[in-house]
C-alpha cells in the first residue's frame, strides 16, 4: 500500500502541491508549519538598481503596491512559479533559474548585473554576493500551531520539505511528540533542506531540481 504524502508548506503553495499529488493518484495530508504574512518594507527606487531578483512567488504576492514602482527593472526569478507570478504582476522576466538563488545570481553577475535589488522573506539569507546591493524582506513565514492528531498521522508518511527552515521545524515537531524520524520518509527540495532535517529517517530523497513538481515526483517514488 502506498504511503500518504504530507505537505508542510503554507498556502497558496500547499494547494498546488496537494493538487499535483492527487493528480498522480496519491493521498495527501495537509500539515502547514507556517503561514505567510505581509511585511512593511522601506521605499526602493528603481533608478538605484539594475535588476530585481525574486526567489519566491510569495515576494510578488505580498510586496504590495510598491512593486509597481519597480516595473522598469528586469526580473531574475528562481523557478517557473515565481516567474509566472512576476509576469502576471506586470514585471518583465529576463531569466528564470532552476538550481537555486546562488546559481541565478552567478548568472546575473556574469551578464553584468551589479546593483540588483532582492525582494524575499524575512528568513532570506545569502550574504556578500556582488550582484546584489540591497535585500528587502516583504513577507514572513510565521510558525503555526499544528493540530496534535494531525502530527501523529505523520507516522508512516512521506513528508515533503520545501526549505531548510521547514526541515528544522519538522524535526523539532517530531521530537516534541516523540515520533521517531525512522517512521517517516523524507523528500527534500535541496541538499540543504535534507541536511537541516538531521539523520535517522526511514529513507531520504533529494529533488534533482529544486522545484515543486520534481519534489512531488521524488516523494511519490518514496511512497511506492
Amino acid at each position: 500500500m502506498s504511503r500518504p504524502l504530507a505537505v508542510l508548506r503554507p498556502e497558496p503553495g500547499a494547494t498546488a502541491t496537494v493538487e499535483r499529488i492527487l493528480a498522480a493518484g496519491h493521498h495527501a495530508l495537509r500539515l502547514p508549519l507556517f503561514h505567510v504574512e505581509q511585511r512593511a518594507w522601506p521605499p526602493a527606487a528603481a533608478a538605484d538598481h539594475d535588476a530585481l531578483v525574486l526567489t519566491s512567488a510569495n515576494a510578488v504576492r505580498h510586496a504590495g503596491p510598491q512593486l509597481a514602482g519597480l516595473r522598469a527593472l528586469p526580473v531574475w526569478a528562481v523557478g517557473d512559479a515565481t516567474a509566472a507570478a512576476a509576469t502576471a504582476a506586470g514585471l518583465t522576466v529576463v531569466a528564470t533559474g532552476t538550481t537555486g538563488a546562488a546559481a541565478l545570481l552567478d548568472r546575473a553577475w556574469a551578464s553584468g548585473i551589479r546593483r540588483a535589488l532582492w525582494l524575499g522573506g524575512e528568513s532570506l539569507r545569502l550574504d556578500g554576493h556582488p550582484a546584489v546591493t540591497r535585500i528587502l524582506a516583504v513577507y514572513a513565514s510565521a510558525p503555526t500551531a499544528p493540530d496534535a492528531q494531525a502530527v501523529r498521522h505523520l507516522s508512516g508518511s512521506v513528508v515533503l520539505v520545501h526549505s531548510p527552515r521547514a526541515a528544522r521545524a519538522l524535526r523539532l515537531l517530531l521530537d516534541a511528540y516523540g515520533i521517531p524520524p525512522s517512521e517517516l520518509r523524507l523528500a527534500a527540495i535541496s541538499s540543504a533542506a535534507a541536511e537541516a532535517a538531521g539523520p535517522g529517517w526511514g529513507a531520504i530523497e533529494v529533488a534533482a531540481v529544486p522545484t515543486d513538481p520534481v519534489l512531488v515526483a521524488a516523494a511519490i517514488r518514496l511512497a511506492d
